[in-house]
């Protein structure tokens, strides 16, 4: 049988390192994109002390989504190793501290374009003939916080993402690949506790548990 293979984007913390465990765990070979060498160490770890039967693998691949040479690189040699993709998960984003938007640091403004919006925009030209060679699937994850206070470059960054999202997905709808769009439960990560410190963690959700709801939905 044909080997599974997942791009997840982000791989290397919060749920996009759980997505990529999950899939790892579940067969999926799993291509892990991130820029933190340390986090995607982390998940291989993880992925090898399971053990289970039946895992997929990982190869991980310490790059900048918004580096668009890397980027073309990686998508060339997914094609030229496996001849496509049957998932792309899309976690790689920038959350910039919040601020008024009268206050915006524009380092973190540019930051957040990029990595949020413009390597979105190169990524589903990239990827789509590899998902459509493989009838493969595009998950996006949801966060919307557009129009809120001190959201401002994060919410309209990510709000910009997924309206690209779902444009991709109305016009993909016939002929393919499939769009689905997630909106994750609040989970313990590191992006959310800079959003809201001292929050009761506690009551958040599991981040393996909403990782495995997310990919039932699929």
């Amino acid at each position: 049988m044909t080997q599974k293979i997942a791009l997840v984007t982000g791989a290397s913390r919060g749920l996009g390192s759980a997505l990529a465990e999950q899939l790892a765990l579940r067969g999926w070979h799993v291509v892990a994109v991130a820029r933190t060498v340390g986090g995607l160490e982390d998940l291989d770890d993880r992925v090898k002390r399971a053990g289970l039967p039946g895992s997929g693998g990982l190869t991980l691949a310490p790059m900048d989504v918004t580096n668009d040479d890397a980027m073309r690189h990686l998508c060339r040699s997914i094609h030229d190793r496996w001849g496509g993709l049957g998932l792309w998960v899309h976690a790689a984003i920038h959350a910039a501290p919040l601020a008024p938007a009268s206050h915006i640091d524009q380092k973190d403004w540019e930051k957040s374009l990029a990595t949020n919006t413009r390597a979105t925009g190169l990524m589903i030209p990239l990827v789509e003939p590899l998902l459509r060679a493989k009838g493969g699937t595009a998950l996006f994850l949801d966060d919307p916080r557009a129009g809120q206070p001190f959201f401002g470059a994060y919410g309209a960054t990510k709000a910009a993402q997924i309206a690209l999202a779902q444009s991709w997905q109305v016009e993909a709808a016939k002929h393919g690949p499939r769009v689905l769009i997630a909106t994750p439960a609040p989970m313990p990560t590191a992006t959310r506790a800079r959003f809201f410190p001292g929050e009761d963690r506690s009551r958040l959700a599991d981040l393996q548990d909403e990782a495995a709801r997310i990919l039932a939905s699929l």
